[in-house]
């Protein structure tokens, strides 16, 4: 099993930032992609940003030149630094891993349990 573990949620003003934290743990063998997804009330989850293993990135519309996702291979570690935030971008943050780990070779998908991001003035 891979356990994924979200910091860096809060309360912040419009324009302001945020940087989430998402760490893998568990008998990973190895992590080929780690991503954000949203969710806010009422609406379905959505794909926020992604990174491969080569480095690939890809984010959606909404969100493109005002937040960075990246990566630390070594510590199985993603960021997403979030800069000019709206209130539209108030969510659940959740982080998502493609893993193969020892029990699972295959790689599988694994939630973290979400961060709160609310702004608001």
């Amino acid at each position: 099993q891979v356990q994924l573990v979200e910091s860096g949620g809060g309360l912040v003003q419009p324009g302001g930032s945020l940087r989430l934290s998402c760490v893998a743990s568990g008998s990973i063998v190895r992590i080929d992609g780690m991503g954000w997804y949203r969710q806010a009330p009422g609406k379905q989850r959505e794909l926020v940003a992604r990174i491969e293993g080569d480095g690939t990135t890809n984010y959606v519309n909404s969100v493109k030149g005002r937040f960075t996702i990246s990566r630390v291979n070594a510590k199985n570690t993603v960021y997403l630094q979030m800069n000019s935030l709206q209130p539209e971008d108030t969510a659940v943050y959740y982080c998502n891993a493609r893993a193969a780990t020892l029990v699972r070779p295959r790689s599988t998908e694994y939630w973290g349990q979400g961060t709160q991001v609310a702004v608001s003035s």
